[in-house]
């Protein structure tokens, strides 16, 4: 089975490259990549791509600029192939990815989404290990000892709304769900753990394995942080908590509308970014941080 990676672009050229020859060097050949550039303002990145000699790498500029989660739903437009993976334009696939990411499927085909094992990298590379990743990884994520967990329904959705412990970049999906289930509007920075859910209230399933098969580039200056900074991501993570519990009531989840009230992982979340909050934010962001910590 081939394996349709895509990447949307923008952002550091060099970081792209690195992301490409990452797919290159995947031990399994059965993969295509198309990156899409969404008019990122460097004119040499096009030329760069036509010295690649590899059938398999396609590259594409969009006519205008469409924004990531637009970006996003261009890349599933493409989709031909029955999964896919849609890369960060910084991150790094390990050798065995394509491997992994094709084993865990033939372990459970019911898979709508497929989580391979994970580290965390920063700007430079390095190996690093953040407060939220060890939480993630040692708290959130399943015991599997070493087997392919399957979560589906309530469960993966209680499991997720407790904590989001996945990776969206290493994620590989089933098509035809990304087809079937959009993105929700007006939640930018939250957009991957709304979507999840809601394969999951489809009814949908998640695999994972912890083989480690991919590094996760963690920024200190990402667009999540900033939002952390002006009040917009713990106000617009609250209101889609709401929206979760309004959602898993609907259906007779108790379990999973209890966790989405409780939501004490996010809580313990913003007590902290406290601290940075009451150094580096504005006034909006320490009151919607407080509000989170305390509100109901």
């Amino acid at each position: 089975m081939t394996l349709e990676i895509f990447c949307p672009f923008w952002g550091d050229p060099d970081l792209l490259f690195e992301t490409v020859d990452s797919v290159r060097a995947q031990r399994n050949g059965d993969w295509r990549l198309i990156v899409i550039d969404d008019c990122y303002p460097d004119e040499t990145v096009a030329g760069r791509f036509a010295q690649i000699e590899d059938e398999r790498i396609t590259y594409v500029r969009n006519e205008k600029n469409l924004g990531i989660t637009e970006n996003y739903r261009e890349a599933i437009r493409r989709a031909s192939t029955p999964y896919i993976a849609i890369l960060g334009c910084d991150d790094l696939l390990h050798p065995n990815y394509v491997d992994v990411v094709l084993r865990t499927i033939a372990d459970a085909p019911e898979a709508d989404v497929i989580q391979p094992g994970v580290v965390v990298i920063n700007e430079h590379g390095a190996r690093v290990t953040p407060l939220v990743d060890r939480v993630k990884q040692g708290l959130l994520a399943p015991r599997t000892d070493g087997a392919t967990a399957v979560l589906t329904g309530q469960e993966m959705a209680s499991s997720l709304i407790r904590g989001d412990w996945l990776y969206w970049p290493s994620l590989a999906f089933r098509t035809a769900t990304l087809k079937r289930i959009d993105f929700r509007e007006g939640l930018p920075i939250i957009q991957d753990l709304a979507l999840l859910m809601d394969i999951a209230f489809d009814g949908g399933t998640l695999a994972y394995t912890p083989e480690v098969a991919f590094s996760y580039r963690r920024h200190g200056s990402s667009a999540s942080q900033k939002t952390l900074m002006d009040g917009r991501r713990f106000r617009d993570e609250r209101a889609y908590y709401r929206t979760a519990r309004g959602l898993a009531k609907a259906k007779g989840w108790r379990q999973t509308a209890r966790v989405a009230a409780i939501r004490m992982m996010s809580r313990l979340h913003a007590v902290t970014e406290l601290p940075g909050v009451i150094r580096h934010g504005n006034g909006a962001a320490l009151k919607s941080t407080l509000a989170h910590i305390f509100a109901g």
